[in-house]
């Protein structure tokens, strides 16, 4: 059920329930990240594997605290600087967070979202939320109510909506090892954005099992038809033009049907592609097409983040 009932959420989340919560970067699934047993419906409804760690959701640095040993004095200059927003720190767990949550890990991944509803909602609980993407594992992330309702509907009581999210990619993930600031996840706060606050930083995307941070993994956010990256001609070899959908940052590809394309940003503004990123590729998965073709970004500002998508998207 798709609804604003944030008197309903609140019910639903005291009761162990999971509850699909907007935020500004993907819709999230929600629980009582403080409840192993809610917590374990989380990745029961995803069919999310439990070496995956999972993000905490709450709303000020002071109850932070209460679920993390310290916070070093680097994140603690991130933290005012983008919380509420699309940062996620990894920080040392207090024993509060149970070992489901980080996966058996010390550190536990923590942020404040940037959404009125969802702020609301955690102002309101006496506990934080553990909150992954509200997808199936693996596949594309949900940047409405709707594509909520799509791929999870009938496994969740109630999707809060929120609108479509402003970012639509996920948060940038950051830790400290050893005195060195490292990026485990490219996402919504730029590395140039984030190196402006602390100095240079360390970028460790991905790893392909048994992942230290969120969002880890090496293949992820992956349409159901097959998904590349590069060269259209040898697509062509082996497909017929109606048969390829493209997805490009800024204009259209000659020789491949219109209908089956989808620019990012005529504009190219990075932030508009970040918008569009995850509802294009879901879009492209439902069309009459076998493949779908993707065009990398430039490297910079979320250029970076999406082409991290792009190629997780891809890999086999």
């Amino acid at each position: 059920m798709i609804s604003k009932d944030l008197q309903l959420a609140e019910k639903l989340l005291r009761e162990g329930n999971v509850v699909a919560i907007p935020t500004e970067t993907v819709y999230g699934l929600a629980a009582n990240a403080l409840d192993i047993k809610a917590v374990a419906k989380i990745f029961e409804v995803k069919n999310r594997p439990t070496f995956d760690p999972l993000i905490v959701h709450t709303d000020s640095i002071e109850k932070v605290s209460q679920f993390v040993e310290y916070i070093p004095e680097k994140a603690l200059l991130l933290a005012q600087t983008f919380w509420a927003g699309s940062l996620t720190l990894l920080l040392p767990k207090r024993n509060i967070i149970p070992d489901l949550v980080t996966s058996g890990l010390s550190r536990v991944a923590i942020r404040i979202p940037k959404h009125t509803l969802t702020l609301h909602l955690l102002e309101q609980l006496d506990f934080p939320l553990a909150a992954p993407s509200a997808n199936p594992f693996g596949y594309i992330s949900p940047t409405t109510a709707k594509h909520v309702e799509a791929q999870l509907g009938d496994k969740i009581p109630l999707i809060l909506d929120g609108g479509a999210c402003e970012v639509g990619i996920e948060s940038t993930i950051v830790g400290f090892e050893e005195g060195k600031t490292i990026i485990y996840r490219l996402g919504g706060i730029s590395v140039d954005a984030i190196e402006k606050i602390v100095g240079s930083v360390e970028i460790r995307p991905h790893s392909s099992s048994n992942p230290n941070a969120p969002g880890m993994l090496e293949s992820h956010y992956a349409p159901r038809k097959p998904f590349f990256l590069g060269n259209k001609n040898i697509l062509l070899e082996k497909y017929l033009p109606e048969e390829i959908g493209v997805l490009s940052f800024f204009e259209f590809q000659e020789e491949l049907p219109l209908e089956n394309q989808k620019v990012l940003s005529p504009n190219k503004d990075f932030l508009e592609a970040a918008q569009n990123l995850f509802s294009f590729m879901r879009e492209l998965d439902q069309m009459p097409i076998k493949v779908i073709l993707a065009e990398e970004l430039p490297e910079e500002s979320l250029g970076k983040a999406i082409n991290d998508r792009l190629r997780r998207a891809a890999t086999k």
